[in-house]
């Protein structure tokens, strides 16, 4: 039951903060475009875990991403989603920071919603990859604990893209993969739909969104600082 009330707590402050939030960036300048917003979400009928993809594509100045394709901005969009999960919130959740833990906090630090292991970076010419590996929290069942899920942000630049035009397409996605919500495993999944689902689709749909103004947030760790 504690799962529940707080995801249905987390639920409400999120949309309550994000309309403000939403009212405030319309004045901010875009600097890409983004489209083809897609969302495909799925649990697994043998082991009840959940599959949750958000993507879209972002039509970018050439010149801009190519500025950006480094290590160092790649751990700068990390940074960027945890500041956005802050701000959507008006800063109710935020992301405390060990050197071998991230924690997802909900006020203050006994709430601790979700925490991951330290980030793993993978990038090359056309890809680009952040994964932060589950340890535990109160919204995630025993089952999914200890790095057997993971939620992982991930750039591609499409293959076959040959320079021409001054605009390219990179494409964006954000996934947790193989979570077991507390929510589910305690009650029924019906609530987990309603609540950690649906506010989960609803504020990473506003972060790729957020993309569009390229103002990436510069690292609290600076771990691939000048690659």
């Amino acid at each position: 039951m504690v799962a529940v009330a707080i995801a249905v707590a987390v639920c409400g402050l999120v949309l309550a903060a994000a309309g403000v939030r939403w009212r405030r960036s319309r004045r901010l300048p875009q600097r890409a475009t983004v489209v083809d917003l897609e969302n495909e979400t799925s649990v697994d009928p043998a082991t009840d875990a959940v599959t949750s993809i958000q993507k879209a594509d972002l039509l970018i100045d050439r010149d801009a991403l190519q500025a950006i394709w480094t290590p160092m901005h790649l751990e700068r969009l990390a940074r960027t989603y945890w500041r956005f999960l802050s701000r959507v919130t008006l800063g109710l959740i935020h992301v405390h920071y060990t050197e071998t833990e991230r924690s997802v906090v909900l006020l203050a630090a006994p709430l601790r919603l979700l925490t991951f292991q330290a980030p793993e970076y993978e990038m090359d010419a056309s890809r680009g990859l952040v994964r932060w590996r589950i340890s535990r929290g109160l919204l995630v069942s025993k089952r999914g604990r200890n790095g057997h899920g993971y939620l992982q942000i991930e750039v591609c630049r499409p293959p076959g893209d040959d320079g021409e035009g001054a605009r390219a397409r990179l494409h964006v996605e954000v996934a947790v993969v193989n979570f077991y919500p507390s929510i589910a495993s305690g009650l029924s999944r019906a609530i987990y739909n309603v609540t950690q689902s649906r506010i989960h689709v609803i504020v990473t749909y506003s972060f790729l969104r957020s993309l569009t103004r390229l103002d990436l947030a510069e690292s609290r760790v600076g771990r691939l600082s000048g690659q």
